[in-house]
């Protein structure tokens, strides 16, 4: 198997390791080839006025990697530094997510390469209406559904509903209100969407607290990331009285060793926007944030954060993981070497797929649920997978990723021995 370098790409790693775990697990080759490529792989370049009249030119993506299992499923975000090869690997991780989780989706990602913050309302509702217009058949209620990731939310959300309403049949147009998840409640969102991904970061913290005997009450802990993820974990480990010591985001990082209130600090970075210059607590740079000792580290930014640079610098119990492919191939040895475990992404973020589910089922039948009915559901799920990927990990003798992909992977081959190959 080749060896990752340092300059490796984030698709490079989710092809890393997939290979060493086909490799562990004898996956069988044919299967292997299939699963080792996308399926369809969607670019727009698209028009959109501006706010003073001027025409800019933007670069949409949807790739579909998978859809043995169901629909497509996955989130779509607004980035700078979107671009295929990224969105590529966020549908594989999509696919291997929906498959430890036993979710009925099966995986795929898109995104607009450019800089929301840049640009006004009217101009972010024109750019994805007119992206939305431009994807036509490439998304559907029962073929691919979009939802909320980095800078998008439920009005965006909202937006893609009516563009892609407005473009099927009148007679249909109740009947594909599941386009998209992640909406607004009133436009037909799910309670409880707003907090899955965090609230599933939790569980799993639970989970994992409760079978090394750790207490999470007094417990320290750092978070990467404070958008919806990071927010969110954090005011939710608050109520087991666990301690924010250090958070950090793009516009800097703070710590404060008696304690943050995750709660005044969301108030904080919501009005900022950015947790930059928090009165509560003093201003530390990207290395000090890293050496912070705790508990628990929960990275919820972006791809690449923990590498053979960053993981030496850790000093922590727990990695658990709320982004998407924080961790690269080096930066996991480390770890191992260091004695940290890991809960890794497509486990451990996936309840904000898990509700997009329930979201989607409500859709389909005409229901609403209460968000104890949400929780209890979401918390059962995510801990029947850790449970999967836990027993496959002593199997195999091998690291929670590994076993993940495992859990992936087999469940897939077998979809795929029992139907065959056409033709």
């Amino acid at each position: 198997m080749a060896e990752i370098s340092k300059k490796a790409s984030v698709y490079d790693n989710v092809t890393y390791q997939f290979n060493k775990s086909s490799d562990l697990m004898k996956l069988d080759p044919e299967i292997r080839k299939i699963l080792s490529k996308t399926t369809n792989e969607i670019i727009i370049h698209f028009p959109v006025k501006m706010d003073d009249g001027c025409i800019e030119m933007f670069t949409g993506y949807r790739v579909q990697h998978n859809n043995a299992l169901g629909p497509y499923k996955g989130g779509l975000r607004y980035h700078p530094a979107v671009d295929i090869d990224e969105v590529r690997a966020l549908a594989t991780w999509m696919t291997w997510k929906t498959a430890i989780l036993n979710i009925p989706f099966g995986g795929a990602k898109g995104g607009i390469q450019f800089d929301p913050s840049k640009y006004s309302y009217a101009e972010l509702e024109r750019i994805t209406r007119r992206f939305t217009f431009g994807l036509g058949n490439n998304i559907g209620p029962e073929y691919d559904i979009p939802a909320p990731d980095v800078n998008t939310n439920p009005q965006i959300m909202a937006w893609i509903l009516d563009t892609y309403l407005s473009t099927v049949p009148s007679l249909e147009r109740h009947r594909s209100t599941h386009v998209v998840t992640g909406k607004p409640i009133e436009s037909g969102g799910s309670q409880g969407r707003d907090k899955a991904t965090g609230q599933g970061v939790v569980f799993l913290i639970e989970q994992w607290a409760k079978d090394n005997n750790f207490k999470l009450q007094g417990a320290t802990y750092i978070v990467q990331g404070f958008g919806n993820v990071g927010s969110w974990a954090s005011r939710l480990m608050k109520e087991h009285k666990s301690k924010l010591i250090a958070c950090e985001d793009a516009t800097g990082a703070t710590f404060n060793a008696d304690g943050i209130d995750p709660d005044v600090l969301t108030e904080y970075a919501e009005e900022q926007p950015g947790i930059a210059g928090y009165p509560k607590s003093k201003s530390i740079d990207h290395s000090t944030f890293l050496k912070t000792q705790a508990d628990i580290f929960i990275p919820a930014a972006l791809e690449n954060q923990i590498t053979a640079d960053t993981a030496p610098l850790l000093n922590v119990k727990l990695v658990a993981e709320g982004a998407n492919g924080p961790t690269d191939p080096d930066g996991d040895a480390i770890l191992e070497e260091k004695g940290i475990d890991v809960l890794p992404d497509i486990l451990c973020n996936a309840g904000g797929v898990t509700v997009s589910y329930f979201e989607w089922l409500q859709n389909k039948r005409s229901e609403f649920w209460e968000l104890e009915e949400v929780d209890t559901k979401l918390h059962r799920m995510m801990v029947n997978a850790y449970e999967r990927v836990q027993d496959t990990a002593k199997k195999f003798n091998t690291d929670w990723r590994t076993a993940a992909y495992i859990v992936a992977l087999n469940r897939l081959g077998k979809v795929y021995k029992e139907r065959g190959i056409f033709p």
